[in-house]
């Protein structure tokens, strides 16, 4: 379990260059936050998470990727609830300091989800950047 990443991940990266291409600009795993979230937009106070179906359990019955491993069932158990009661703390952590949080699901970057229009609601217009030119 120890070389299994939890930055700059494939769903990560795309929804990342998603953003960018939208025009969004943003920092990346602000360890002041609860939970380090994977991409923050600190003027608009807005977080965005993007969660392995499979580590955190992702709640939709459609979901291919939530399987419990047969072998050690109290052990997986045991890790998969620890894992969403960290992920309810962190939100409520997160929220008790005046951030928004918007849950990104691993399967729904998989499935080629159109996710632009679920961005745009969340993070409204973009704003238009300084001109770097002297």
């Amino acid at each position: 379990m120890a070389k299994v990443g939890g930055k700059d991940t494939m769903p990560e990266l795309v929804v990342r260059r998603m953003l960018h291409a939208m025009g969004y600009r943003f920092r990346l795993h602000r360890r002041d936050l609860p939970g380090t979230p994977d991409i923050v937009f600190v003027g608009r106070r807005k977080v965005i998470e993007i969660r392995g179906c499979w580590w955190h359990r992702h709640p939709d019955p459609a979901c291919p990727n939530v399987a419990t491993p047969k072998t050690r069932p109290e052990f997986w158990a045991a890790k998969f609830a620890a894992n969403m009661e960290r992920d309810r703390r962190n939100e409520s952590a997160l929220a008790a300091r005046g951030w928004d949080l918007l849950v990104i699901w691993e399967c729904e970057v998989r499935r080629g989800y159109d996710l632009a229009p679920r961005l745009r609601a969340f993070l409204g217009k973009v704003r238009a950047g300084r001109s770097r030119r002297a």
